[in-house]
């Protein structure tokens, strides 16, 4: 159900929720599969992370704060790492990036990927070896490119031939010698939303398969010898769940391979079949785990190799909702309880959609539970709206809360690890809010809440 543009009025009405929601037995209880692993409910029914209550944590740092499980995240890391071990995973930046995110990725041995100067900055302040860092982006300016070269990047995905030249360009001005990989659009879908499918061929990313550009990109990199090719690239969507689209792209990139091999004698050593993998939001959400999904691309690929005659390239994948999703939960304070009869209730928040827009912008789907407190009440169907001035401003569209909620209890919606503090904004001038990492009981500030000053210094009239 989505907010109608012209306004609440105009939207659709329902009191009872999507089919797949079920009232619960039990409104107090927390399904493992949402929430980071060290979360649980005290005796005194309050939500704990790593041993510290979430009491405790919005009285020393207020709300809204996105809290971090740091021993979960790295597991999530260890666990990709067990499960591809001889293959490169790249924590996918856009999702959540900051320094200490950064060291602890690269504590846990996982390389980086990043699509921005700005990425590109963070990731080098925070010591990250630069040659376990890959450079995305569909529109990387001279800038950003040579600060990559210079800083010794380990990999420049390739997106555009505009790219190909000015990165050829600096390269020879530099003397160096840049491994790049070519992103290609090979024309598969994934089942998700339309904003976030970026392998179909009417986007801006990457060079077509179909019409032949990503050929032509390979053999113009090849011909002119000053970048080295490494392999090819695909990226089909995110939030995937089924891997038939892993498989219908993997052959389509490796009968590419095979085409440049017969076309110019080269078998390029490297593929990289992105990330996306899903995460659970809701009870509706079953995503794999990470040795299943290796299990499934190795076979793909294995497969799609021994059918045109190529060697197995060396295998990258780009998981970052998978890793820092599932790991951070926000923490709001509740405002006002409203009351709408025979229609909804609404639970407001001191937050909203600048620190979370993906419910606006994806039509995303989250889940939600009374924080502060365990309750004795019946399950209320409500949705969790936020404080800025839009009916769209929705945090979490349908859930059942305590029917006693009520004005200064904390509720906690997990799985906003990955893009929400990422694509966090000052809607209605709102600061954004803080991001806590949590371990062994002890909470710490790894980025601060910004303030009205800092809003005002950047306003200079």
């Amino acid at each position: 159900m989505r907010a109608h543009e012209a306004g609440a009025l105009h939207a659709d009405i329902s009191n009872r929720g999507p089919a797949w929601l079920r009232t619960p037995e039990d409104v107090n209880a927390l399904l493992p599969t949402l929430w980071p692993r060290s979360v649980t409910r005290g005796a005194d029914g309050a939500v704990a992370v790593a041993g510290l209550s979430v009491r405790d944590i919005a009285a020393e740092f207020g709300t809204p704060v996105y809290v971090l499980d740091e021993a979960d995240l790295r597991s999530r890391c260890r666990d990709f790492r067990a499960a591809f071990p001889t293959e490169d995973v790249f924590y996918a930046g856009k999702a959540f990036l900051c320094r200490a995110v950064v060291r602890m990725i690269a504590e846990e041995g996982l390389h980086l990927d990043v699509c921005t100067g700005g990425e590109l900055a963070t990731a080098l302040s925070a010591g990250m070896p630069p040659e376990r860092i890959g450079f995305h982006g569909n529109n990387k300016s001279v800038a950003e490119l040579g600060r990559a070269l210079d800083a010794g990047v380990g990999r420049i995905i390739v997106d555009s031939f505009t790219e190909i030249d000015r990165l050829t360009a600096l390269a020879r001005e530099r003397g160096v010698r840049p491994r790049v990989l070519v992103r290609v659009t090979v024309g598969v879908e994934a089942h998700t939303h339309e904003f976030i499918a970026t392998a179909h061929e009417d986007q801006k990313f990457g060079f077509s398969l179909a019409g032949g550009a990503a050929a032509n990109a390979a053999f113009k990199i090849l011909d002119e010898g000053v970048l080295e090719l490494r392999g090819l690239h695909s990226h089909i969507g995110s939030q995937i769940f089924d891997a038939s689209g892993f498989e219908v792209s993997a052959r389509r990139v490796l009968a590419l391979q095979a085409q440049i091999r017969d076309a110019r004698g080269v078998e390029l050593p490297e593929l990289d079949l992105g990330g996306g993998f899903g995460i659970a939001y809701t009870t509706q959400d079953d995503p794999a785990t990470p040795q299943d999904l290796a299990k499934r691309l190795r076979k793909i690929v294995d497969s799609e190799c021994a059918a045109e005659n190529l060697a197995v390239p060396h295998l990258s994948i780009e998981p970052g909702r998978a890793i820092v999703g599932p790991a951070v939960f926000t923490l709001y304070e509740v405002g006002t309880v409203k009351t709408l009869d025979g229609i909804r209730t609404y639970v407001s928040v001191d937050g909203g959609m600048s620190d979370n827009i993906r419910t606006a912008l994806y039509d995303a789907s989250y889940s939600a539970t009374l924080a502060s407190r365990a309750s004795d009440a019946q399950p209320l169907l409500a949705r969790v709206v936020g404080k800025h001035c839009e009916s769209g401003d929705i945090v979490v569209k349908d859930e059942f809360l305590p029917a006693d909620v009520q004005p200064g209890d904390l509720v906690a919606v997990p799985g906003t690890g990955a893009y929400c503090r990422s694509m966090a904004s000052n809607y209605n001038h709102v600061p954004r809010p803080p991001v806590v990492a949590v371990r062994d009981g002890q909470a710490r500030l790894i980025v601060r809440r910004e303030t009205e000053e800092d809003l005002l210094a950047l306003d200079v009239g």
